[in-house]
């Protein structure tokens, strides 16, 4: 499979996940490198009116997840360790992950994100580390097609 379709596998598997149905997030993936963007909802706010914590880190670890997975194409890859750090409320506009991956070893990445909001100003940064499973893509890629639960 070519870089692109890789890529382009990558943002269709993402855009199927049930999970997703909630948040209507776009995401973008390149090598190393991952954006996804979310309209804030008020559907997702906490009790005193701000979104809630759940989530920004989801915009987290998912633009981290993938700009790791874009430099691994054999294995599916998992969360092993994640710590955020969140700087300001938001309750309004439009927030961007922004991914990008720091290291890579043979058995493990370790990457990077911001979530921005729509004046570009830090809402929240953490860093991830990534461990390969021992799930093929491949083979997972079958299943997902399969599954219709995830659209197929």
């Amino acid at each position: 499979m070519s870089q692109d379709n890789f890529y382009d596998h990558l943002v269709e598997t993402y855009k199927r996940a049930p999970i997703n149905d909630l948040y209507q997030p776009t995401i973008t993936v390149d090598d190393g490198e991952a954006r996804i963007g979310i309209a804030v909802n008020p559907q997702h706010f906490h009790g005193a009116y701000h979104l809630h914590g759940s989530v920004i880190f989801k915009l987290l670890d998912d633009s981290a997840f993938f700009a790791a997975q874009s430099v691994e194409q054999t294995y599916f890859i998992f969360t092993a360790n994640y710590t955020s750090y969140f700087i300001r409320p938001v309750n309004k506009g439009r927030l961007t992950g922004v991914g990008s991956v720091i290291s890579q070893t043979r058995s493990q990445i370790i990457a990077k994100s911001d979530v921005l909001n729509d004046e570009g100003k830090l809402v929240a940064s953490g860093t991830g580390v990534f461990a390969k499973s021992e799930f093929k893509l491949e083979e997972l890629a079958k299943k997902w097609d399969k599954d219709p639960r995830l659209g197929a």
